[in-house]
């Protein structure tokens, strides 16, 4: 495969469509289309209940997945037949998302739970393309190209879809058609911006690795044994165990805000007019918080974040105003980025370097797992007092325990280990 910038740009456009998904879907319109439509004919925290268990559904078939897709792009030599089935999975379910309407809050959930897949389970194969794309001295630039892109497509698609729910006399709907429409154009979107990478990117000629065990097997032998070598150094497993807890508080933030805001009676148009805003406030933050942790060290950054994290779930509590969402959106903007990109680095420098495509594959693959429990806390919590104020409460667990165990975490212990042991 040729490793030139008509490649790359191919590789890294697939994620400015891709990215509407993650905007549209999975952060902003579908979660109020389902509590305000689909679910408006049973109880608000009853359906917010409901789109918890979805979410925490489609992130555990996507972690029970994500292994064995993992062993197939290792082992076949047809990633981009994989990427393609997968990706168009999601452009379906996207666009069918378009016919649904009220009381179909089952259908709704089963095909967001199938996007989900189509849109992780693609995410698998079009990073395992980017060792082939880019020589190992561009991959960060190729890399950061795709996610600036990806920022970038999932919020021009937002904004558009924002405009025609907010003025939709202007393109002749209604709200909820707005909606409707929104979500088919999610899947055209994501298809136009694949189409450079299915017709310039190419599988390399190479025989398909012989296995003598199903790819199932292969990929959870792969995590048990990774997570085997990752018990011998002790500040990495203990950096870990604090990023599953407070990871799966922000990824149930990230999927469970707009469902809340709407059950506590907060306008729609106002909740995406300010996830619209944590998206565009995430990129300059994140630069941010880089040059942070070069001045007071990235543990000390990340636990800032964490902190500011657990005072965003104690004001979301008491939360009964869209003022009160705008300020939650625009601080939710200003640490979400950081926090997951100084997780990431903090990881890198505990990890050996002739160990970190099997370290950040086994970091990838939990992340996953962590996310599960989270959205199920979330709506358990809410059926269970009949109120998501106390859902939202109880994710002060997840980072108050992840607080604790980062703060036993020794960076510098860590990275001397990682490279002793390389």
């Amino acid at each position: 495969m040729n490793k030139d910038k008509k490649t790359q740009l191919s590789w890294a456009l697939y994620d400015f469509g891709n990215s509407a998904f993650a905007t549209t879907m999975l952060a902003a319109i579908l979660p109020i289309f389902y509590s305000s439509v689909a679910a408006n004919n049973i109880d608000e925290s009853l359906a917010t209940s409901y789109w918890g268990y979805a979410n925490s559904i489609a992130v555990l078939i996507v972690a029970i997945l994500a292994p064995i897709l993992g062993a197939i792009a290792d082992f076949s030599a047809a990633k981009k037949k994989f990427l393609r089935f997968f990706a168009f999975m999601g452009m379906i379910a996207s666009v069918l998302l378009a016919f649904t309407g009220e009381g179909d809050y089952i259908f709704v959930a089963i095909l967001f739970i199938v996007g989900s897949i189509g849109f992780s389970g693609a995410n698998v194969f079009y990073d395992a393309f980017l060792p082939e794309v880019a020589d190992e001295k561009d991959m960060d630039k190729v890399s950061s190209k795709g996610f600036a892109l990806g920022y970038v497509g999932g919020g021009i698609l937002l904004l558009i879809n924002v405009l025609m729910i907010l003025k939709p006399d202007l393109f002749g709907l209604t709200t909820i058609s707005a909606m409707q429409v929104s979500f088919a154009m999610v899947g055209v979107w994501w298809l136009i911006f694949s189409i450079p990478l299915l017709k310039n990117i190419h599988d390399e000629k190479k025989q398909p690795i012989k296995r003598d065990k199903s790819y199932m097997a292969i990929g959870f032998t792969r995590i048990g044994s990774t997570f085997k070598e990752i018990r011998q150094f002790k500040q990495l497993l203990l950096f870990l165990f604090a990023f599953w807890l407070f990871n799966d508080g922000i990824s149930t933030i990230i999927r469970m805000a707009t469902i809340y805001g709407t059950e506590i009676g907060i306008d729609q148009n106002d909740l995406i007019v300010a996830l619209l805003i944590t998206q565009f406030v995430g990129i300059p933050s994140t630069f941010f918080f880089g040059w942070l942790a070069g001045k007071i060290s990235a543990k000390k950054a990340l636990m800032i974040t964490l902190i500011i994290y657990l005072g965003i779930v104690i004001i979301g509590y008491f939360m009964n105003s869209a003022l009160h969402f705008y300020i939650l959106a625009t601080i939710v903007g200003l640490v979400q980025g950081g926090a997951q990109a100084l997780s990431r680095s903090i990881y890198g420098r505990m990890v050996p370097s002739n160990k970190k495509g099997e370290f950040f594959g086994f970091y990838g693959i939990s992340s996953k797992f962590s996310a599960v429990f989270g959205p199920f806390l979330f709506g358990f919590v809410g059926q269970l007092t009949g109120n998501s104020r106390y859902g939202i409460l109880s994710l002060i667990f997840f980072f108050i325990a992840g607080i604790i165990i980062l703060s036993f975490v020794n960076v510098e212990k860590g990275a001397q280990a990682a490279k002793n042991a390389a």
